[in-house]
């Protein structure tokens, strides 16, 4: 009877350890379309040790997010929460344009200004640390081709910039994909014109963050 009461013992235990260690992390991923446009290769990816979701629709700009990062974030024990902002902070609109977004470079006026772009990227972390436990990670802005109508070459360098030093005063942790998001679009980009990917682009950009995210979850 001792024995089989052992062996029942015994057996409980290892159910119990093979559950615990098959348990998934769970990844949130917050940000704009080009991350809307990864993060099903990211899912992939990691779908034997992570359970990824994107926050519902497009993060756009910061300002949105100071007001939807806490439903985003919800009630959800997230592991990891892997956010960005920026193209579209840096992103100049004009009622009269007729390019898609109303986008305008040359006429338009910025949607958020580097120093309000700081501002609020502040608050988000401080709203983010209050609502989870989470390791967090920021992600730099993509790269912006030369012939986009709405946004400026150098102003992803500038805002990036300051981003970077904002979670470096905060203790958070820098995905920097400026570098191989540039060489990625010159090869898979929609053009000189588009600051997106074709899929293919999108499957090669996943890869760099399913791999950063997967020595993270280790």
């Amino acid at each position: 009877m001792k024995k089989i009461v052992r062996i029942l013992l015994l057996f409980v235990v290892v159910i119990t350890a093979i559950a615990f260690s098959k348990k998934k992390q769970k990844v949130l991923i917050v940000g704009d379309s080009i991350s809307i446009g990864y993060t099903p290769f990211v899912k992939e990816s990691l779908k034997e040790v992570a359970e990824v979701v994107h926050n519902p629709g497009n993060a756009k700009h910061t300002g949105n997010g100071l007001k939807h990062i806490e439903d985003w974030i919800g009630d959800e024990q997230w592991d990891i929460i892997h956010f960005n902002w920026g193209l579209w902070d840096l992103c100049y609109r004009h009622p009269d344009s007729k390019v898609q977004g109303q986008r305008d470079k040359a006429n338009g006026t910025i949607t958020f200004s580097i120093e309000d772009y700081e501002r609020n990227l502040r608050a988000i972390v401080k709203k983010i640390k209050q609502k989870s436990n989470a390791k967090l990670i920021f992600v730099t802005t993509s790269y912006v081709p030369t012939e986009e109508a709405g946004r400026y070459v150098e102003d992803a360098i500038k805002y990036n910039k300051v981003a970077r030093k904002v979670m470096q005063e905060n203790g958070v942790e820098i995905n920097d994909i400026y570098k191989v998001s540039k060489k990625i679009h010159q090869e898979y980009g929609k053009g000189n014109d588009d600051v997106h990917y074709t899929p293919k682009g999108y499957e090669e950009l996943g890869k760099p963050i399913a791999k950063f995210l997967e020595k993270e979850l280790k």
